[in-house]
């Protein structure tokens, strides 16, 4: 019977030993569990994030470049007497320039005439990009009149017009080169592994109308 007291008289020291609370190495641990836990987490959004940003800032400039490309390729269609030309079109027939120019219009009657040029640029200094520029410069009665002249294309690596002449000299050809850097990217590559993505276009177009 005493033996029987006894073991009651131990139990509640027994309840207490079993609820007693976490010691502190195991909170660390937990801690530092957690906290490897959420780094990586935010790691892991923080890449895919990034790699979206780059995918919708490449098909958005894929998107301008290409509807600038068809422009250009137009312009040249109905253009006329286009510049530079090679020195002897017999012997050295194409030409490569950063420029090009020609009458993109011809009014008889008022004696109106406007001159576009499309023509490589530097872009802001230090920056190590270029930029392509519209300029269309009108006359009247063979006199200068105005300028307008807009970018069409900003962060450019580069730009390339390749000029095939024929005899006369008449263009049979243009073909535009342009390789492109997407806007914003590099600041999305800074502190990652992902790099900003160039994107090329090339182009040929046959001016229909030609002196």
């Amino acid at each position: 019977m005493r033996k029987h007291t006894n073991m009651q008289a131990q139990s509640p020291r027994h309840a207490t030993h079993s609820r007693r609370g976490f010691s502190m190495i195991e909170v660390l641990i937990s801690l530092t569990i957690s906290a490897t836990l959420l780094t990586a987490t935010l790691g892991a959004l923080d890449g895919s994030f990034k790699a979206y940003k780059v995918t919708t800032e490449g098909a958005s400039t894929n998107v301008v470049a290409r509807i600038v490309m068809q422009r250009l390729t137009a312009m040249i269609r109905t253009g006329d007497s286009f510049g530079p030309y090679p020195v002897n079109p017999i012997s050295t027939p194409v030409l490569e320039s950063d420029y090009i120019e020609f009458v993109s219009f011809r009014d008889e009657s008022t004696g109106t005439e406007r001159v576009t040029r499309l023509e490589k640029r530097d872009g802001p200094e230090d920056s190590g990009v270029f930029e392509l520029w519209y300029i269309v410069t009108t006359y009247i009665g063979g006199d200068y009149d105005s300028d307008d002249e807009a970018p069409l294309l900003v962060n450019l690596n580069d730009v390339k017009f390749t000029m095939d002449y024929d005899v006369g000299p008449r263009l049979k050809r243009v073909t535009v080169d342009l390789v492109i850097q997407p806007d914003d990217l590099q600041d999305v590559a800074i502190g990652s592994k992902l790099e900003a993505p160039t994107i090329r276009l090339v182009a040929s177009a046959s001016p229909r109308l030609e002196d």
